[in-house]
């Protein structure tokens, strides 16, 4: 989609039309589409408006009913903050005294969208045409925002007390325009060098303005973390979507945090509630394995955590960087699944598929971390095909202890 399609569909007979359509089925998708050529609307609109609906489909998982009134693009719905997220990037600023945000690089506008609506005043800017102009869509309903195609180095920020209550928030792209994948995506990049604007730029809009903010790969090195400043990964579900950094005073705790998130909950974890944890020697054997297995929240292992869990149970990771705890406590945390350890032993094909046939076993989920096997083949060589003949379902947990690879046979608490 490029910006003249945009306009046509944000306005007059291609807003129409989009408003128009039912929900999005992908089975009636080409019936729909030929009966609205006949209806006579140009195939490119109609082509356009049945993109539009499918990613409308898509994007209520992150943007509930504002999904419906709302233009996207496929990288852009992908890089995205969750409405959810995003009200969370929003709250730190609120109650930090900022009063206006520069959003540089805002993307489809999803933190642009819930900045505004705490009523901050919104500069977003974004150096996609095409993108800028979604996002004036997006945000067509708050007069406090306004959105801008360029780029982030050419801001000229606010100067003297224009700058006492400003905050900056930066998206990095992480997607290179115009290189395409084996999919046709753009194609991802992982240096911190090669994002857009660049690491160093992002130091350096930090240095100007106090209150700065910048959303980056869950995958952002601990070692790159600034001197003061708070490092976040946030998870949804299980799921890590991001480490956002934050400067100056939208720090909340200062150096590596997690913040593990649903609907309903939030649970933060800090380098002070991993200190008791963190450095202790893993286990040598599984005889030392204790009654329950703990594994914590991905964003707890991505922040480099898991020495919190360790002192929450008073426990010990099974190895060095595996992030499995075992303990002879048993302790519901929102930030950790809990599973009771049935059976442990060397990782042998042989014993177990034996163990498992002898215990009425015929469908196993196998979960591993620290171990470089396939689990599909492994599936197959245990003969378990995921097709159900009367027996039992088996957790298979497969990872290191003492140096050597186990097999943990346990159940969900």
């Amino acid at each position: 989609m490029d910006a003249a399609m945009v306009d046509r569909l944000s306005a007059g007979e291609g807003w129409a039309l989009l408003q128009s359509l039912p929900p999005y089925d992908e089975g009636e998708s080409l019936h729909l589409q030929g009966r609205l050529r006949e209806a006579g609307f140009a195939p490119d609109l109609v082509a356009a408006a049945m993109t539009q609906s499918r990613l409308r489909a898509r994007g209520a998982d992150k943007f509930g009913d504002f999904a419906a009134g709302m233009l996207f693009t496929p990288d852009g719905l992908e890089q995205a903050s969750r409405l959810a997220i995003a009200a969370r990037h929003a709250h730190r600023y609120a109650a930090a005294g900022v009063r206006d945000v520069y959003d540089l690089g805002c993307g489809l506008g999803a933190d642009a969208m819930a900045f505004a609506g705490l009523d901050l005043t919104v500069h977003a800017v974004d150096a996609d045409d095409t993108t800028a102009r979604v996002a004036a869509v997006n945000l067509r309903h708050w007069p406090s925002a306004r959105v801008t195609h360029g780029l982030a180095e050419d801001v000229r920020l606010p100067h003297g007390e224009g700058r006492r209550h400003l905050g900056l928030w930066l998206d990095p792209a992480r997607r290179v325009t115009g290189v395409a994948d084996i999919t046709g995506r753009t194609k991802r990049v992982f240096s911190l060098d090669a994002i857009s604007p660049s690491w160093s730029q992002v130091l350096a809009f930090a240095e100007q303005v106090p209150a700065t903010g910048a959303k980056l790969s869950p995958a952002f090195p601990h070692g790159s973390v600034p001197r003061g400043a708070e490092a976040q990964w946030t998870s949804w579900h299980g799921e890590v979507l991001e480490c956002a950094v934050w400067w100056g005073p939208l720090v909340a705790t200062v150096g590596r945090t997690a913040a593990v998130c649903t609907e309903s909950s939030t649970s933060v974890v800090t380098e002070a509630d991993a200190a008791d944890g963190s450095g202790q020697p893993g286990l040598t054997s599984v005889a030392e394995l204790g009654e329950w297995l703990y594994e914590p929240d991905r964003a707890v292992i991505r922040a480099g955590l898991t020495g919190a869990l360790v002192a929450a149970v008073d426990g010990a990771e099974l190895a060095a960087g595996v992030g499995y705890v075992t303990s002879a406590r048993s302790r519901e945390l929102p930030w950790a699944r809990r599973f009771r350890v049935d059976e442990a032993m060397p990782l042998s094909t042989k014993r177990l598929a034996r163990w498992l046939r002898d215990h009425g076993h015929d469908r196993v989920t196998i979960k591993k971390r620290g171990v470089t096997l396939d689990a599909d083949l492994l599936r197959r060589q245990l003969k378990m095909t995921g097709r159900g003949k009367g027996g039992s379902e088996a957790t298979l947990v497969l990872t290191r202890i003492g140096g050597s690879q186990v097999a943990l046979v346990v159940t969900p608490a």
